[in-house]
């Protein structure tokens, strides 16, 4: 389990309420930031792509990799040590806004109005990275979030995060763990990743870095053993090549207007009437080695799914742990209940 630090917490305890063992927090370094080139992953909305500022991103990162060393867990750049990612912000902004520096920083050929956008961006994301690009803490402390040494599920939280910071974690983690399986150069272990709100990470319309690397994972990750797991209320607003390298698809109850859309043609027409008035846990399965969709019904989970949900334990299963019990003894049953063999 990982889940990002506090906010304003110098020692960077996890970001949890009601579960406070077994969660690590997750930050990268300003070192890292600079040295793996992760500025792009600021800027991941599609909205941004569509601006003239993605080359001054580039060339910043470019400067920031070449240029930006190690200092006391923060970085030192030109002779000025800059401790957390505002400061590193307010630099780059610094320089940008010097006739002198614009130059090496963005580009000879960048406009004075292009470099402005670009900088209200940059500012922009202070508060929302602020707690995840580190300065202050020790950089050989365990931060990374690692699948290949965890167990093997790994859980990232993101619900307390703001949708850039959502897209920056997403975004940087889908990055190095399709790095390392291309490094590895085998397909075993297989790598499941399990993302929720996939219409938001590889929109239909416009192009992110995000999204290439989704596109990589969809279309090259099977040989590489990354196998991608999205789930999204509307599929037709999904990138068209991530939908058409779906080995299976998953149908639940569906809207009327986008039930209409060509991305449900796999269904037939009574299949496609049945998912309008679906009840819940009732999906539809289309997968390779049956040529019609098959209708599920997805249990009802027999536990609790959330705090508020569950019930008072027995006081049979309230025993010490380290009591020499039967195992099965807590479990009760009907005294006329004779032995099953």
């Amino acid at each position: 389990m990982y889940a990002p630090p506090r906010t304003g917490d110098s020692s960077g305890t996890p970001d949890v309420s009601s579960r406070l063992a077994g969660v690590d927090s997750f930050y990268w370094t300003l070192a890292e930031f600079c040295e793996h080139r992760l500025l792009p992953y600021v800027f991941a909305d599609a909205d941004d792509e569509r601006q003239q500022y993605t080359m001054v991103v580039h060339s910043v990162a470019a400067h920031l990799a070449r240029y930006a060393q190690p200092a006391d867990g923060g970085v030192s750049i030109d002779g000025t040590r800059l401790g957390s990612y505002p400061d590193l912000v307010d630099f780059i902004v610094e320089r940008l806004t010097d006739e002198e520096t614009r130059g090496t920083w963005a580009g000879s050929a960048i406009n004075t109005g292009t470099v402005n956008a670009f900088a209200r961006r940059l500012i922009a994301s202070k508060k929302d990275l602020a707690r995840l690009i580190r300065g202050d803490l020790a950089a050989r402390r365990p931060h990374a979030i690692k699948t290949a040494e965890s167990a093997q599920v790994t859980v990232v939280d993101l619900h307390n995060l703001p949708d850039r910071a959502q897209r920056f974690v997403v975004g940087v983690t889908l990055k190095t763990e399709f790095e390392r399986k291309e490094k590895a150069g085998t397909a075993k272990p297989l790598l499941f990743v399990v993302l929720d709100e996939l219409n938001k990470y590889a929109p239909r319309d416009g192009s992110s870095p995000i999204k290439e690397v989704l596109l990589d994972i969809a279309e090259r990750g099977r040989s590489l053993g990354v196998i991608l797991i999205g789930a999204q209320q509307t599929a037709s607003e999904v990138e068209r090549r991530i939908v058409t390298n779906s080995a299976i698809r998953v149908v639940g109850r569906l809207d009327p207007a986008e039930a209409s859309r060509p991305e449900y043609g796999f269904l037939p027409p009574a299949q496609r009437q049945r998912a309008l008035l679906a009840k819940p846990g009732t999906m539809f399965v289309n997968q390779p080695d049956i040529p019609v969709p098959l209708c599920i019904e997805f249990p009802f989970p027999a536990w609790a799914t959330r705090p508020s949900e569950a019930g008072p334990a027995p006081s049979a299963t309230l025993r010490s742990i380290v009591q020499s019990a039967d195992p099965f003894a807590v479990v009760g049953g009907r005294s006329e209940d004779e032995i099953p063999f």
